[in-house]
């Protein structure tokens, strides 16, 4: 570890097992997670379980960890607490790199974050509420909240249109369906809500709405893009903007999460030696002013994601043994 002095409290961290060992590598990083199963909280120095979201005590629980590792940055890496943990930080209980709680609300509900995008002059695919008219088809209909392209469906007429809305058990909002290549933006921004880096990547291969298969790109059209929506919702920590290039309207934002992205491998490639995202939090979490290098990266790597395990024993603990002997085989180059 290195030697700064504040450690990382990372929530709902799950199986993103990568992000956790990225930070592990420059702070004490705590994961807290509900679930004893959560595979991730095996690559911390410290894991707790917690209440749930929805539980009073969940804040109070996050605050005692802070007081006992000495936390300077709460971290979440699930969209569910991202609002919680802003209205924590608003009040000055939690060290959290998030959003003020009017922009995690908005941008956790697509459909206000549609409209947060148009008032801010950021470019959105026409969106509208079911009954209202729809400018043209095809169309998508997908829910207002969730993740993981759960509920989404495409619709070629209004009478698609109509059933799928009806069919969702959720509320759901109708948008233009994006054409043409899409990307992702991957930035950070600091405290005061400067964008320090936007690394944009295309989108190879999702399943299940999560990016595993991508390619770092030099894009200053997406670089711009990513550096003004940080700045314009703004937003604290990391972000991930999704966006089309349609060949009708031009670029269209489609989500925006203020957390890492699923694709957490391509921006860890891509950075310059000593500027990974997880640095540049810890050394804010020490209170180091970082300046902004937007459009500094290393363009022209792809990652491929992949999946491995961890046994437990009779008590979830980590047995240490591998599946294989000497654990995952490094990749072969012939």
């Amino acid at each position: 570890m290195a030697g700064i002095d504040a450690g990382v409290l990372l929530t709902g961290v799950g199986k993103r097992y990568d992000i956790v060992s990225a930070f592990a590598q420059h702070a004490t990083v705590v994961a807290a997670d509900p679930n004893p199963l959560a595979p991730a909280q095996y690559a911390a120095h410290a894991r707790r379980a917690v209440p749930r979201i929805d539980d009073p005590g969940y804040v109070p629980a996050l605050q005692a960890l802070c007081d006992e590792f000495s936390v300077g940055a709460v971290v979440p890496l699930t969209d569910l607490d991202i609002e919680v943990l802003a209205r924590a930080r608003a009040e000055g209980r939690l060290p959290a790199f998030v959003p003020d709680p009017d922009v995690a609300a908005a941008t956790y509900d697509k459909y206000e974050a549609h409209l947060l995008l148009e008032r801010l002059g950021l470019p959105s695919p026409p969106t509208v509420l079911p009954g209202e008219p729809v400018e043209s088809y095809p169309a998508i209909v997908k829910p207002r909240k969730g993740s993981g392209a759960e509920s989404i469906h495409p619709a070629r007429d209004a009478e698609q249109a109509e059933f799928f809305c009806r069919y969702v058990e959720k509320p759901v909002m109708v948008q233009k369906l994006m054409q043409g290549p899409e990307f992702s933006i991957d930035l950070l921004s600091d405290l005061q809500g400067r964008c320090l880096n936007a690394i944009p990547r295309t989108m190879i291969e999702s399943r299940g709405g999560e990016s595993i298969k991508g390619t770092v790109i030099a894009d200053p059209e997406l670089v711009e893009l990513g550096r003004a929506v940080g700045e314009a919702l703004p937003v604290r920590g990391p972000c991930t903007v999704q966006a089309f290039r349609d060949p009708e309207i031009g670029l269209g934002i489609t989500d925006v999460n203020t957390r890492f992205g699923g694709a957490f491998p391509a921006p860890m490639y891509a950075a310059r030696p000593g500027r990974t995202y997880p640095e540049l939090i810890v050394r804010m979490a020490a209170g180091e002013r970082i300046e902004p290098h937007v459009g500094d990266f290393a363009a022209g790597m792809t990652f491929t994601r992949w999946y491995w395990q961890i046994e437990l024993d009779g008590d979830l603990r980590p047995t240490g043994r591998e599946m294989l002997a000497d654990g995952p085989p490094p990749p072969r180059l012939g």
